[in-house]
């Protein structure tokens, strides 16, 4: 056997307990790391006896046939039993229970069906079943308070006869102008048998709700189908069932989620500051006569991210609030705040239900266990679900929360991960990983996934630091927009002096560590490995930009660079654009990189990863290696890929950080010596 079979070997290899009496914890293999279980969904019956959720399945590696995850629908009951109810190769989508709590609706793609359609199961017992399906597939649905009427959404119905031409050999697709819209219909419960009724809507619909105590609709529509409409103009409106509007609500920016009170008579909205803002996470307060928005927590130094009404004067919120989260409730007559939640009792990220008795079901996840669904009642946090018990029997690394000042005295914060049995003082080899976005931010919670493999990489002596840079989510609008025109500017050298405080404290090994990052994460990997390449001693680019003129015109968002990034256009200023790229700097770069990319990325074009490539290829001063994943875009989601993606990271950080070796590992992995 090959030395690189022995050490791919390694990382399959499933390390057994020991045989002593006092059974010791194991390490954990990378093909762990890839099939983790994780609630997806979860959603309470309004009298509190049931719990419906899903659970996330991802194929097994090796085992499995390539394909998407598999979502499986769970009960759990007044008693505390976890009752499979729709379980095996499926994929379930939207849940919801019924008005009268006597079914669970669901949106599956399943035999009886020729594409997702909506289903229905009896909560006390009883088989599935196709409750209704259109011409198309549905990708979302609400139904009335009084459960009379299903709304639900579909894109509308494509040119007649394209199978038949398609076959005979015309598939000449126009750029951006072939796109469906998705529309909304009304579907009566009680008699199925009829046609859906289209409620006409010349925009583009992006969800659907009922307004309660109302014959009315509440949309979020776009102009277009484009993800940047979607991003940048999209608005909500209230709509009659002919489709007349009624109001339109006066944001300006990005959108999140938006949530009427149990009566119909106040609306919350998540939405961005201002068209510039990068984020959603702006409390909005909408007026349902003129439209007009007010903000609840003007001034706030942290993120909104889902909200729920508790009666028709409180409102609940969630908030990323620098690394940790926190529920409150706000009375929306006096606008006295109080804490639900506090900080350091776990992620929250979504809120998903409130029962009659006032009692929230949530999903959050910490160091120690992915998301599962909890639920909170009495001034308490209760866990609902356990989708991994073997992890109690795996090794858990330290983490922790690291403060560190940039060079221009600005606070930052990020999460770091010990390896097994640090000592004080030994420096480590470290990989840095890097955060897309940049509008997003680490939080102290679960992190492990196939792209940051922190407990399988603690096990092989390294630690992992997720910094967050300027221009990082969860301490508000103005710190969001601190890297905005400065594209690779002092957000980067952010990394950089994270990198430098790691080394300050006795951990780090300077020459032993290594960058990576997705996305706006691979852009900055891109640029440790090349402007800043004296940093880093290997780096791993993944869907990373390499060449800000080229990206612009490359990318399906545009616009959203232009308002929330950039501030300005490639032609505003060729030049600056060009020496804000990796490719600019290609010639000094002596940072080892391997680049990966999913072949049909629309938010990165993959031809950034190939101009990197080129570059450093011809200039042949480093050791570069490319490998796309066919059918993945902008991340990679099937199990097959992501397995491939953390053993080439895994390998290319101990090659060169823990080895420092010379030269480049072998391209192959033996992944036919595991079918």
């Amino acid at each position: 056997m090959t030395r690189l079979s022995l050490w791919f070997g390694v990382f399959i290899l499933l390390f057994v307990a020991s045989s002593q009496a006092t059974a010791q914890q194991r390490d954990i293999t990378l093909e762990e790391t890839i099939t983790f279980q994780r609630v997806t969904q979860a959603v309470t019956s309004s009298d509190g006896n049931y719990t419906a959720f899903t659970r996330f399945r991802a194929r097994t590696p090796y085992k499995d046939d390539d394909g998407a995850p598999y979502s499986e629908l769970f009960v759990r009951n007044a008693a505390g039993e976890e009752i499979p109810f729709v379980t095996g190769d499926v994929r379930i989508g939207q849940i919801a229970f019924s008005a009268d709590d006597k079914f669970i609706y669901y949106l599956a793609n399943r035999a009886d069906a020729k594409h997702q359609s909506l289903y229905r199961v009896p909560v006390n017992g009883g088989e599935s079943t196709l409750f209704f399906q259109h011409d198309t597939a549905l990708s979302g649905f609400s139904e009335s308070s009084d459960g009379r009427w299903i709304a639900f959404t579909a894109r509308e119905k494509g040119p007649e006869k394209a199978e038949e031409l398609a076959k005979k050999g015309f598939r000449a697709q126009v750029y951006e102008e072939q796109s469906l819209k998705t529309q909304v219909w009304l579907l009566d419960t009680q008699n199925r048998d009829e046609a859906a009724v289209l409620v006409d809507i010349n925009e583009h619909v992006h969800s659907v709700q009922f307004r309660p105590g109302h014959e009315q609709l509440l949309l979020r529509v776009a102009p277009t189908t484009l993800v940047d409409d979607d991003l940048m103009l999209s608005s909500y409106a209230i709509f009659k069932a002919d489709g007349e509007e009624v109001v339109r609500f006066n944001t300006n920016g990005k959108l999140g989620r938006a949530a009427f009170s149990a009566d119909g008579s106040q609306i919350a909205i998540i939405g961005g500051e201002d068209q510039h803002d990068p984020a959603t996470g702006r409390l909005f307060i909408g007026d349902l006569n003129d439209g007009s928005v007010r903000d609840l927590v003007p001034n706030f130094l942290g993120h909104v991210q889902d909200i729920i009404w508790r009666s028709n004067n409180e409102l609940v919120w969630l908030a990323d609030i620098n690394v940790e989260t926190e529920v409150r409730a706000t009375q929306l007559r006096n606008n006295r705040t109080r804490t639900l939640i506090e900080q350091g009792q776990g992620i929250i990220s979504r809120i998903t239900s409130i029962s009659n008795d006032g009692a929230l079901t949530l999903i959050a996840h910490s160091p120690a266990h992915p998301p599962e669904a909890f639920k909170y009642a009495d001034n308490s946090l209760a866990r609902l679900t356990d989708s991994n018990p073997w992890l109690a029997d795996v090794r858990q690394p330290r983490q922790v929360v690291i403060n560190h000042e940039a060079r221009d005295g600005l606070e930052l914060q990020g999460i770091l991960v010990y390896p097994h049995d640090y000592q004080e003082g030994q420096q480590v080899p470290v990989i840095m990983n890097i955060h897309g976005g940049p509008e997003a931010h680490i939080r102290n919670g679960w992190n492990d996934r196939y792209s940051s493999p922190t407990w399988f990489a603690a096990q092989q002596g390294f630690a992992t630091f997720f910094p967050n840079y300027r221009g990082s989510t969860g301490r508000g609008v103005e710190f969001t927009k601190l890297g905005q025109n400065d594209y690779a500017g002092k957000e980067f050298d952010d990394i950089v002096d994270a990198k430098e405080h790691l080394v300050a404290i006795g951990l780090a090994d300077p020459d032993r560590v290594g960058i990576t990052g997705g996305s706006y994460g691979g852009y900055a990997s891109a640029w440790g490995a090349t402007k800043q390449t004296e940093h880093f001693a290997a780096s791993v680019m993944f869907v990373g930009i390499s060449n800000n003129l080229s990206k612009f015109g490359t990318t399906d968002i545009p616009n959203e660079m232009h308002l929330v990034h950039a501030r300005s256009y490639p032609w505003d200023k060729w030049q600056w654009y060009l020496e804000r790229s990796p490719i600019y700097w290609a010639e000094q770069a002596r940072t080892p990189i391997l680049i990966m990319h999913g072949a049909e990325d629309t938010r990165v074009h993959p031809s950034q990863s190939m101009e990197l490539y080129r570059y450093l290829k011809v200039h042949g001063n480093v050791p570069v290696r490319l490998v796309l994943y066919p059918g993945e875009g902008h991340g990679n989601t099937r199990a097959a890929s992501q397995m491939d993606y953390a053993l080439r990271l895994m390998r290319w950080m101990n090659f060169y950080l823990v080895e420092q070796n010379e030269g480049i590992p072998e391209h192959e992995l033996p992944h036919a010596e595991h079918l």
